[in-house]
């Protein structure tokens, strides 16, 4: 097989454990709306002690989660072989992969840690936000390498000031929403207020108890939200010179919207299946389209930036200015 050839087929295998691991994020997701997490017993890996168990409902949500999970660990080993014989020397890769197989790792054995002894809502919380980053990295990953060359070209021109600083933040609050978000639903405190946007009919309600969890959660959703559209207006006045964090920022910020209207309708509906899978999948998104844009507030190495100045002969790309933005 040629290099090309194999290239290529590395990055489809990729975007398919890309693919895969959101498919475990809202494999989990399924688990822990459906109560399933018992499904298999104190048994694990097996279920019930057994390769094929007896079949009931919270067993196949639950056995499946670990089988898809277990896929989802030999497509990383497969795409782990393929990035360290073609892509070795990035320095994207020599960070993402790693981190990628351990938080599978991680991820795998919080979940069976959780199934083996009983945990609290804050381990079991964390479990969510290990998927979350685990999902990231592996998107990350085929980004990097889908964008190879052209694709990346953008990342050759520097970003608008402090902007670095404001999307990675981005990053980490929203993680922290997330982390409180997990530890509502884990701690069954999810309708503890009945309404939306008010809680309890209040617009403060107090910080005690599982009302006051809830709505520190809504606070700091609110907060994220009004973070993301400060960063979409600021890149707005660099649309030009950097219209891929542009677009990235307006995706972040239309996902977050989303992930508020999948919040209300999870309240309204009293925890439906599809609103939790909705709330669930749209973060997930919503944190991976963050990290993608974090990861191209990045300059591209040296050792790239002369195949990105080649790629970007054949694309006229305006200047970005060292001082003041478009308007």
């Amino acid at each position: 097989m040629g290099e090309g050839r194999g290239r290529n087929l590395v990055r489809r295998l990729a975007v398919t454990t890309a693919v895969g691991m959101f498919l475990v994020v809202m494999l989990g997701a399924t688990v822990t709306t459906t109560g399933s997490g018992k499904g298999c017993g104190r048994s694990w890996p097996l279920c019930h002690g057994q390769f094929i168990p007896e079949l009931t409902l919270p067993t196949v949500i639950e056995y499946s989660h670990r089988l898809i999970t277990g896929l989802e660990g030999l497509l990383m080993v497969a795409l782990a072989a393929g990035v360290l014989r073609y892509w070795r020397s990035r320095r994207e890769i020599q960070v993402l992969l790693p981190l990628m197989v351990l938080m599978l790792l991680v991820q795998s054995g919080l979940g069976a840690w959780a199934v083996l002894a009983p945990q609290s809502p804050l381990v079991m919380a964390l479990h969510f936000g290990v998927s979350l980053t685990a999902f990231a990295s592996v998107l990350l990953m085929a980004a990097v390498l889908c964008e190879e060359g052209r694709g990346e070209r953008y990342r050759s021109l520097p970003p608008p000031p402090g902007f670095g600083l404001l999307a990675w933040g981005a990053v980490g609050f929203t993680y922290l929403v997330v982390y409180l978000g997990a530890y509502v639903r884990h701690s069954n405190a999810s309708l503890a207020c009945l309404d939306w946007p008010l809680c309890q009919g209040q617009l403060v309600p107090g910080f005690s108890g599982p009302v006051g969890a809830v709505f520190l959660h809504r606070l700091a959703a609110l907060a994220g939200t009004l973070l993301l559209a400060a960063l979409a207006l600021y890149a707005a006045r660099w649309r030009r010179q950097r219209p891929d964090l542009f677009w990235g920022s307006l995706v972040a910020l239309g996902l977050v919207l989303a992930q508020s209207a999948s919040g209300a309708l999870l309240v309204l509906s009293r925890l439906s299946l599809i609103a939790s899978l909705a709330h669930s999948g749209i973060v997930a998104l919503l944190f991976g389209s963050l990290s993608y844009l974090a990861l191209h507030t990045l300059s591209l190495p040296v050792s790239l930036l002369a195949a990105s100045e080649r790629a970007e002969r054949e694309v006229t790309l305006p200047v970005v200015a060292t001082g003041r933005p478009e308007r």
